[in-house]
C-alpha cells in the first residue's frame, strides 16, 4: 500500500478531497465549499481521534456556524464598521446598512465552491490544491478589485501544510490578505487543563468590538500584560481568550510556533506560521459546544488592517502581483 493517498469523496452533495498518510495513521478531509477543512484525524493513545472541531456534516457546511476552518479572504477577521480608505477613497462594504446589523468578517470565500484543481500524492506527501476567482468587481460591494485565489493543502511526515497564494488579476492595486480560522479539540476533557505557549511578546489592545485601538496603543508588550503572557507552556485555565498576538518569535527554520497540548491524551500539536499575527480565542461564544476546543487562527496581518496606515504596505497587493503566506499544523506528539 502507498504511504501517501489522495482521493476524491462526498459528504452529502459536497465534493471532498482526502489525503491520507497511511504509515502514521493521519486522514485529513477537505470540502471544496470555501475550501474548508472538515476533519483531521490522527493515532492517540486511546485511538484514531480528529483534532479538528470543524462542520460535522452536510448542514453546517451550507450554514457555516462560527466559521470554523474558514479561509479567510480577501481580509481576516473584522473590518470597523464595515468601511475602509484605500489609496484615498472611502469604501462601504454594507451599502445601506445600518447600526448593529453593520459587520464584515472573514473575507468573502466562506460560501464560494473552489474548483478542486489538483489531488495527487507521491512517496512524500499528499496534496490538494482548491482556486476560485470568485472576488471579482461587482461581485462584493465595496470591493471593486480582482483577486485569484489558490489553497492548497499538503499532508507530510510533520503533518499539515496550508499554504494560499493571491494573485492581484486587475488593473489596480488592491488590498488583501489572508488568514486561517481553525478550531482544534485534543480532548474530552475541559479545556481549562489544556496547555498553551505562544511564542509573541505583545498583546493586541481592541475597543469592546474587537477592533485594535489606533496607531501604538494598539501593541501591548507582553511584560505589562501578564493575564495573557502564554510565551512559557501554561494551563489556559479559566481565561476568556479572544485576542491577537504579535511580534511573534520565529525558531531558525523561520516558523513561529503556537503549541497546544492536552494532558490526558498526551496529544500535542504546533500551529506554525512565517509572519503575521496569531489570534487565539477559547470559543466562548460560539454557537455550539462552548469552551470545548480553541481556536488559533494564524493570520498575515491584524484585524481591521485595511484602516490602519501601520499595515497598509503588508496588505498591498499591486497589478499582476501575487503574494503567498504559509502556515499548517505539526502533530508533534505522539
Amino acid at each position: 500500500m502507498a504511504e501517501y493517498l489522495a482521493e476524491r469523496g462526498q459528504l452529502g452533495g459536497h465534493e471532498l478531497a482526502v489525503l491520507t498518510d497511511a504509515a502514521r495513521g493521519r486522514r485529513v478531509r477537505i470540502a471544496r465549499r470555501g475550501a474548508t477543512l472538515l476533519s483531521f484525524e490522527v493515532p492517540g493513545p486511546e485511538g484514531v481521534r480528529n483534532i479538528a472541531d470543524g462542520y460535522r456534516d452536510a448542514e453546517e457546511l451550507d450554514t457555516r456556524p462560527s466559521s470554523r476552518f474558514a479561509i479567510m479572504a480577501p481580509f481576516a477577521n473584522r473590518i470597523a464598521d464595515a468601511r475602509y480608505v484605500f489609496d484615498d477613497e472611502p469604501y462601504d462594504l454594507q451599502p445601506g446598512v445600518e447600526g448593529a446589523s453593520r459587520a464584515a468578517r472573514h473575507g468573502f470565500v466562506r460560501a464560494v465552491e473552489f474548483d478542486l484543481v489538483a489531488c495527487a500524492a507521491d512517496d512524500a506527501s499528499a496534496r490538494a490544491t482548491f482556486t476560485t476567482q470568485a472576488i471579482r468587481p461587482g461581485v462584493h460591494p465595496g470591493y471593486p478589485f480582482a483577486i485569484d485565489l489558490a489553497i492548497s493543502y499538503v499532508l507530510d511526515a510533520s503533518g499539515l501544510t496550508v499554504e494560499a497564494v493571491m494573485r492581484n488579476a486587475g488593473e489596480r492595486a488592491a488590498p488583501c490578505f489572508f488568514g486561517w480560522h481553525p478550531y482544534f479539540r485534543l480532548s474530552d476533557m475541559p479545556i481549562e487543563g489544556w496547555e498553551l505557549q505562544i511564542p509573541a511578546d505583545s498583546v493586541v489592545r481592541t475597543s469592546e468590538d474587537f477592533i485594535p485601538l489606533p496607531g501604538e496603543a494598539a501593541r501591548l508588550s507582553m511584560d505589562h500584560a501578564p493575564e495573557l503572557d502564554f510565551r512559557e507552556m501554561q494551563a489556559i485555565g479559566p481565561r476568556e481568550l479572544n485576542h491577537a498576538f504579535a511580534d511573534l518569535r520565529y525558531d531558525v527554520d523561520g516558523r513561529a510556533r503556537t503549541r497546544l497540548r492536552a494532558p490526558d491524551t498526551q496529544l500535542a500539536i504546533a500551529v506554525w506560521q512565517m509572519s503575521g499575527v496569531m489570534l487565539a480565542f477559547t470559543a466562548d461564544t460560539v454557537t455550539r459546544d462552548i469552551r470545548r476546543s480553541i481556536a488559533l487562527e494564524p493570520m498575515e496581518s491584524w484585524s481591521d488592517a485595511f484602516n490602519r496606515p501601520d499595515c497598509a504596505e503588508a496588505i498591498r497587493l499591486e497589478p499582476g502581483a501575487e503574494r503567498r503566506f504559509l502556515c499548517g499544523v505539526e502533530i508533534e506528539n505522539p
